[in-house]
């Protein structure tokens, strides 16, 4: 590689790498315990699932099969509970009979004015209302936008663009050190050898062995950075394509909402073999002003995240439209998952939390390789780089 390109690679992953590193380190930190939220939720008597969890058909059948209270009757003792609100979301676990309902002031309400209430769909038991200020939804908040909302969001998606840059522009740097050494060899480590050698040898070792596990934790931290507007996006392009018919008509209200149970009879009918996810109600962002959006899944651990939405119509109960989701959606609804090792259980969990603390470790190393004391400045720290590169192993 000839000097003036070593320059170029080298500048780009200095500062692709330099400039996210303390958002990336909170991001690793708070990702740890989030890959087990599972499990930290069960552990301190929040995870309604573990409560309701029984013989796997059993709940299935509660769930998928529709047996237990209707719908109708669920959200009725929502409403009731909490008079003056509406209807926002109604969300169904495939682990149990659990059943959401979330509430707000109006049908466009922010995350900050819902009310999140959990019922025992077999027995009609309210589980209570689900509290959204613990110590876990603080991480979350802190992982997904530091707690800042869209800005938050949108900022740290910067920074996992950044952060891929900073991987790719690493590899392309460590493929002319690897024709010097090999794999897994550390210079330096004998005696009297330079520790300077060993440190940056030790970065560039567990940096390559997790390098392809760390640009699909990046790309898919980035994706997830720009849900919103991916789904404004869709909400706006494909939902008002598919409800073109009703664009004259003003939004429903509330009291003209007819049978929940009635328009998922009509959606199952159109998407047969299939578990229903979440309902989204009229005039939010996941539906029509005048639709119920009726979200469905996979029943394999991969298709459980693709989610198919059918649109029915609110007042009549009637199908409208139930077509599969744009690429680009798809993609955001597979990222979620596999960016927090969510396919494979708690082994998958332990090798996410290992590479997770390995991360830790390369974004610390390089930063220490770079506040060690040298002289020079760039172009002596460049021709340092070359000549730890170019010597014999």
């Amino acid at each position: 590689m000839s000097p003036r390109r070593i320059r170029f690679w080298f500048v780009l992953h200095k500062w692709s790498g330099l400039v996210p590193t303390a958002f990336l380190l909170l991001l690793s930190l708070t990702g740890l315990p989030l890959i087990f939220h599972d499990e930290i939720d069960a552990a301190f008597g929040t995870d309604y699932d573990a409560t309701l969890a029984g013989p796997p058909s059993a709940d299935m059948a509660a769930n998928a099969g529709g047996v237990g209270l209707p719908l109708d009757a669920i959200m009725d003792r929502a409403l009731a509970s909490h008079p003056g609100q509406v209807p926002l979301f109604m969300a169904f676990s495939q682990d149990s009979p659990l059943t959401t309902v979330t509430l707000g002031p109006r049908p466009d309400a922010g995350a900050g004015e819902m009310t999140l209430l959990s019922y025992d769909r077999v027995t009609g038991r309210a589980l209570g209302a689900i509290d959204g200020d613990g110590v876990m939804d603080v991480i979350l908040g802190l992982h997904t936008d530091l707690l800042l909302g869209q800005w938050g969001m949108w900022f740290l998606g910067a920074m996992g663009v950044l952060f891929v840059v900073s991987l790719i522009s690493g590899a392309v740097l460590y493929a002319p050190f690897m024709r010097r050494l090999r794999f897994g060899r550390l210079r330096g480590s004998g005696p009297g050898g330079r520790s300077a050698k060993r440190q940056l040898d030790r970065h560039n070792l567990v940096g390559i062995a997790t390098l392809g596990w760390a640009l699909a934790i990046g790309v898919t931290g980035a994706i997830n950075a720009f849900a919103d507007p991916l789904t404004d996006s869709w909400r706006d392009g494909e939902v008002a394509a598919m409800t073109a018919a009703y664009a004259a008509e003003a939004p429903l209200a509330p009291a003209e909402y007819g049978s929940l149970d009635t328009a998922m009879a009509s959606a199952r009918a159109a998407l047969p073999g299939r578990s229903p996810q979440f309902i989204g109600f009229p005039g939010g962002g996941w539906s029509s002003g005048h639709h119920y959006a009726i979200f469905f899944q996979g029943d394999r651990p991969l298709t459980r995240s693709l989610l198919t939405p059918a649109l029915v119509d609110a007042r009549t109960g009637r199908l409208t439209d139930a077509r599969t989701m744009p690429a680009l959606n798809q993609a955001l609804m597979l990222s979620k998952p596999l960016h927090f090792g969510d396919y494979g259980g708690l082994p998958l969990k332990l090798v996410w939390a290992a590479l997770t603390l390995a991360l830790i470790w390369v974004l610390w190393s390089g930063l220490a390789l770079w506040l060690r004391p040298r002289r020079g400045g760039r172009e002596h720290r460049i021709r340092t780089w070359r000549a730890l590169a170019s010597a014999p192993a």
